[in-house]
């Protein structure tokens, strides 16, 4: 039976030596794997030249299968292939080709050969979905490869860092280490000890720290208990790595550590930026102390940048993954009257802003990590509605969320921040996703 042939290319803005040293580096094949797709890296040797693998479980439906590559065809900075022992295909063969383009840019393409299992029938039953699959994919991998490859040429003059990152498996955290890993930045974990607190070992030496653990604020009710740790997973474990930071004897050169728009409370269609005065509540309280407990870098002459991110979207976790299953059933509508603003960020965004924070020297105080363009309740759910191709007629009445989620409903619902990144777009960054549609057309692959 003969093999089927997917072909894709791409335009990147870099020669084709920076291009094959992006797809050698530690984290590449995590950087590319779309977040819609359950797909866990079980193993990966180091480097992908001649007998390199790399294991992957990935999901169908309930099926959890066990995916074993190797690289083969090994030539710098020109190809390398990408070839299954065993997995769901009858056969695959990757082939990656990096071909010049003039003296600062390369063409990328992907050629893919591979044939089903089942013979006919599974021709027959997978071969279209698997070929919109594969545009999918690629299409993905292709937009942030180039966007990643740009985002580092804009420092490719800066040496590279060792930056030091806590949180580093929660959502943020998992899409920022391999971005800065594949950039050639070292990337160190900072781990919780037996006391909860953050070990701040790694961190020595280091040239900026990125903190962003902190107790998940959407699980579960807030009783006085959680609401407790939330308070302590950000103020208290804060203010004791930021201290140890200050104590140290060769002290990082930057911190980022993370915040939220929470901090200005629920304002109704107030414009907001940096200079914008505190809100009132739970959530805003928790900011300004989460904020305050940094001082202790500060004091010692580490630049500090408070990172406070809006909404982030991502279908790997977050709000935006809570939505996706009643949206996709149809049952997708407005919470309460759907005025209230919503000031979101893409997850690529949200880590381009954190690395736009390590890189950029003038950078220091609070930062919104949003994008240009805050959306009400109702055009988020409109949008969705598009990119699913679902109705979105089942609106959610105030009392009902109240009743479900309690005082956390008001919060994180119903709450509404207009915000502007008036310092991040002061800086020059450039955002990947700038309007609402076009960033949950990206991360949800439609």
């Amino acid at each position: 039976m003969k093999l089927e042939r997917f072909v894709r290319r791409v335009d990147l803005p870099v020669p084709a030596e920076v291009a094959f040293a992006w797809h050698e580096r530690p984290g590449a094949l995590r950087r590319l794997i779309p977040p819609w797709q359950s797909v866990r890296v079980v193993r990966s040797d180091e480097g992908i030249d001649d007998g390199r693998q790399v294991e992957l479980r990935l999901r169908t439906g309930p099926i959890w299968r066990r995916w074993l590559a190797e690289h083969r065809d090994y030539d710098p900075p020109r190809a390398f292939r990408d070839v299954q022992r065993s997995g769901p295909f009858a056969h695959w063969s990757h082939l990656h080709r990096f071909e010049p383009e003039g003296p600062d840019g390369c063409r990328l393409e992907d050629r893919i050969e591979y044939r089903l299992p089942g013979g006919l029938v599974g021709r027959a039953l997978g071969g279209r979905s698997v070929r919109r699959e594969l545009e999918r994919t690629f299409r993905y991998r292709h937009d942030t490869t180039a966007a990643d490859l740009a985002a580092h040429a804009r420092f490719a003059d800066r040496p590279r860092l060792c930056v030091a990152v806590s949180g580093s498996s929660g959502l943020v955290g998992s899409a920022l280490w391999p971005f800065l890993t594949t950039g050639g930045h070292e990337v160190r974990r900072l781990r919780r000890d037996a006391s909860n607190r953050i070990d701040p070992g790694p961190a020595g030496g280091c040239d900026a720290v990125v903190h962003l653990a902190g107790e998940n604020i959407a699980a579960g009710r807030w009783t006085a208990a959680k609401k407790e740790r939330i308070r302590a997973s950000r103020v208290e474990v804060t203010r004791q790595l930021c201290e140890a930071l200050a104590a140290m004897d060769q002290r990082p050169r930057v911190l980022v550590s993370a915040s939220a728009v929470g901090y200005y409370g629920d304002r109704g269609d107030e414009v907001l930026d940096e200079g914008s005065e505190p809100g009132q509540g739970f959530l805003a309280d928790v900011c300004r102390g989460w904020e305050a407990a940094t001082e202790p870098s500060r004091e010692t002459g580490i630049r500090v940048v408070l990172v406070r991110f809006g909404v982030i979207l991502s279908p790997a976790g977050g709000p935006l993954a809570k939505m996706l299953t009643p949206f996709r059933l149809g049952l997708g509508g407005r919470l309460g009257s759907g005025r209230q603003y919503v000031s979101w960020i893409s997850i690529d965004d949200a880590v381009g802003a954190i690395y736009q924070a390590i890189m950029d020297e003038t950078l220091a105080g609070p930062v919104n990590v949003v994008a240009p363009n805050p959306v009400t309740n109702r055009e988020l759910t409109s949008a969705l509605g598009r990119v699913l191709r679902r109705p979105t007629l089942a609106p959610v009445p105030r009392s009902a969320a109240r009743l479900a989620f309690g005082e956390m409903a008001d919060a994180l619902f119903f709450s509404s921040a207009r915000v502007m990144p008036e310092r991040l777009a002061a800086s020059g960054f450039a955002f990947r996703h700038a309007e609402l549609e076009a960033a949950l057309r990206h991360v949800l692959g439609r």
